[in-house]
This record gives C-alpha cells, structure tokens and sequence, in this order.
C-alpha cells in the first residue's frame, strides 16, 4: 500500500528511554516506507547522547524536558519531579514545534505519542490534530493497569489467584512488580494507571503487539478501546524484509562489541551458547550475579554475557579470571537482533523486558526467564505457560534465582525433551510474527488502516 499522500506528516512522541523510543522508532520507518513524512521528537539529552549519527532519514527535531544537560529520568529527585518538569516545559516545545512546521508550510496532521504521557492528548486538541496514543507494553500488561484504573481490580491483591476478564488466571506473582508489591515504586503505578487517565478521547490507540499471539486479551479490550496491533516492532530485515535497509533499530545508549561477539559466536557450534542480557535498565543484586555466574559454569554450556559496565562489580573475580575464551564471552554490550539471529544461539536467559521478549518471539529463540521488575513477571508468565516457549526460572523467598536452578533450567532448555516441544513452538511463533508484519497480515492490515483514515481526515 504505497499512495501519494505526502501532505500526511506525523509527529512522533516517544519516552525517553531506549526502550520506549526503539519501538517508536521503527514504527516510524514502517509509516515512512508507506509514504507518510515522520517528525521523531526525542528529548535534547537523548539526542544529544545517542540520536546525532542515526542513519534513518527520519526527520529529527529534539524538544527539552528542562534536563537538556543530564538524563533527567535519573537525575531528577523523584519522577514525579521529572514528569512534571517535561509536562511544563515539553508541552510548550511541541507547541512551538507544530507552529513552527505549520508556518513552513509542512504541517502535522497527526500526534503519535507515548502512553506513558497523556497529556500531549490535549496539546493535539488545542491544534484540532489526530490523537494516537502508542502502548510500548504488550496487551496482556495494559489490560491488567486499565482493570485497576477502571477500579475492577482492588489494591492490595488480595488472595491466592488473580482472575480478571481479558487474562488468563494468574497469581499475585504474575502481575507486574508494581501491583504485586504495592508501594514499591509509587510514582511508576500512578504512572501506569494514568495512561488511561483520557485515553476514550483519543482518536487511535496503537499496541506494540500481535494479534495472534495475544488474541483473547486483545479481543476483550477492543470492546471498550479502538485498540489496533501493529507489531512486532523491530528492524524489516528480521521479519518481512520488506523495508529496504531497515536491519538495525538506530539507537543504542551504549556502544555494542559487535566485532567481538560475532567472531566469537562464529566459533561455536550451532545451537550451543547460552545467550545473558538483562537489558538497559534493570540492575541484579551482587548475589544474583554471583548466582547466574555460577549456574552458567554448572551448566557446562557456551554462554555470552551482557554485563553493562556499572553492573560489572558485582561479578565474582575468580569467575571472570577462570572463564576461558572458548567457554565464555562477557561483554558490556551487544547488538542483540544479531547476536539472537546466530545460529550458534541455543537459548536466550533473558529479563523478559517486552522488546526482548518481542525480539526472541519474532526470531524463534526459546528462553530461559528470570523476571526483575515492573511488566517483566508478567511477560515472564506467557513465555512459559501461555506461548510455551521458555521457562521461568523459580526465584527463592528472598527474591534470588539459585545457582542450581539456573543450571536446571538452561539444561531443561538445551537438552532435556521440555527444550524439543519449547523449541518447536519457538519456530511456530517466529513464523507468526512473520506472517503479521508481511502483505495482508494482521499487524499490515491494521497500519494500512490507520494510513487510510488519516488520508480520509486530512
């Protein structure tokens, strides 16, 4: 579907965390390579620290969060501070950004904006523009925070299982860190609920998910919102191939050993390693670390560790001096979509953060599932019971993954009959990612129309 509509521009919103603005990103690519003329709006600091040699030809025009010299999600005293700092000061940097481009004579048409900042909402309004709202979660996630801000699910949870319309039955343990321990991270649960604060006045609401592998929890929120799935939202090249050099997301806050990690995967056996990353975020206890390290060696199994440079302490010394060059690799970064497309690649022991999970669904690698917070437990809980293509591995009454059960578990994966049946459902659902970004799949249809309306309003 390629039409001549080049008046049709967006202005696309993303949270500014690697996480929230890769899925973003390469949404955008895929509106561009359908004739629609994208404006990305990052913050100055990401801009700044990881934005200026993107190779996209994606327009970019970066806005303040009034933290333009820190990252101010981290530096700020509270998020709460954060976010109302960005609210004040960001909402009259897109105001002054679509007048601006409307005075060039390339106006917007239509405001694409992250979930996590409702308010843009009404900045879209004052202009009489076309709202979309971006959920970077998956559906089952979302639905489980549109239950609590529509008050049918009551905090404390209280009782043994968790039995909510539009999800499977669950069990305290199963919902994101902040439901389960409630009053752990405050200002991310107002958060969180908040994204649905003026979300029945928004025109679209896009989900970074896939119809067939969330079908239940999409159909039973689609009901009460126009929810549309257009995912998975990674690089073409690792899907459908249909979008011309599309092989890379473009963002990266840390520098990846690409060299490094595909030599040393190439002299592996396929199949073979054990592949450790637990994202750009989430920080292990040092006993965790010790753990994982330990379980790995017991497992007897190649692996390639991520370990980013801040989390690097906490490793056990007589671990890294004892790992040979033909056992192990730990590095501080890795081109992941890479590293997860090597065939060298047995399993992925993963955090469960909802791109990662995404990537290893669309890619087929069966995982091994060690959850740390926020939707992760949750994600965590479809890998192993739901897509059947990982295990979760039990952590103990104070929250730690022993080293006897991540060796069980990696042996479960790569070895053991479970890994046969979890592998063959790793090629089913690759297959069903697949099928959805390409021509006339799931995720296609629903971006052709929202294309479509946008061309029918404009």
């Amino acid at each position: 579907m390629n039409l001549a509509h080049n008046k049709i521009h967006c202005l696309v919103i993303p949270f500014p965390t690697q996480g929230h603005i890769n899925p973003m990103l390469q949404f955008s690519k895929r509106l561009q390579h359908k004739d629609i003329e994208i404006t990305l709006v990052p913050t100055i600091h990401i801009f700044n620290k990881s934005m200026q040699e993107l190779t996209s030809s994606i327009t970019i025009e970066p806005i303040s969060d009034g933290y333009d010299d820190v990252n101010g999600l981290f530096c700020a005293k509270s998020i709460e501070t954060y976010l109302e700092s960005y609210q004040k000061v960001g909402s009259q940097a897109i105001i002054q950004l679509i007048e601006k481009l409307k005075n060039k004579g390339n106006p917007i048409n239509c405001v694409i904006y992250d979930s996590f900042m409702p308010w843009i909402l009404d900045v879209a309004k004052m202009f009489g523009l076309v709202s979309c709202v971006f959920f970077t979660m998956s559906c089952a996630v979302e639905n489980i925070f549109y239950h609590i801000q529509l008050k049918e699910l009551k905090l404390p949870v209280e009782g043994h299982q968790v039995l909510l319309p539009g999800l499977p039955p669950l069990v305290p343990s199963d919902l994101p860190s902040f439901v389960n321990d409630l009053g752990s991270y405050p200002p991310f649960l107002k958060m969180l609920v908040d994204q649905f604060s003026n979300i029945q006045e928004a025109d679209w609401i896009l989900c970074n998910t896939i119809y067939e592998l969330e079908k239940h929890e999409v159909d039973w929120i689609t009901k009460r919102l126009s929810l549309r799935t257009i995912g998975p939202t990674i690089p073409s090249m690792y899907v459908d191939k249909r979008v011309e050099n599309d092989n890379s997301y473009g963002l990266s806050m840390y520098t990846p050993k690409t060299d490094v990690c595909m030599k040393w995967l190439s002299d592996c056996d396929d199949g073979s390693v054990v592949y450790v990353s637990f994202g750009s975020m989430a920080e292990l206890k040092e006993e965790q670390m010790k753990e994982i390290a330990c379980g790995l060696k017991k497992s007897n199994h190649n692996f390639l560790w991520v370990v980013r440079e801040s989390e690097e302490p906490k490793i056990p010394k007589d671990f890294l001096e004892n790992i040979t060059k033909e056992k192990g690799l730990v590095v501080t970064w890795c081109p992941q979509l890479d590293v997860l497309a090597h065939k060298a690649i047995g399993c992925f022991m993963t955090h469960c953060g909802w791109n990662s999970t995404l990537e290893a669904l669309s890619l087929g690698v069966p995982m091994v599932a060690i959850p740390i917070w926020t939707d992760q437990c949750t994600n965590a809980k479809y890998v192993m019971d739901i897509w059947e293509m990982g295990i979760k591995a039990q952590a103990n009454e104070k929250g730690v993954v022993k080293q006897e059960v991540v060796e069980h578990c990696i042996k479960e994966v790569m070895e053991g009959e479970r890994g046969k049946e979890i592998r063959k459902n790793a090629t089913k659902w690759r297959e069903v990612t697949k099928k959805a970004m390409d021509e006339g799949g799931s995720s296609d249809r629903n971006i052709n129309e929202f294309i479509a309306k946008l061309v029918n309003v404009s």
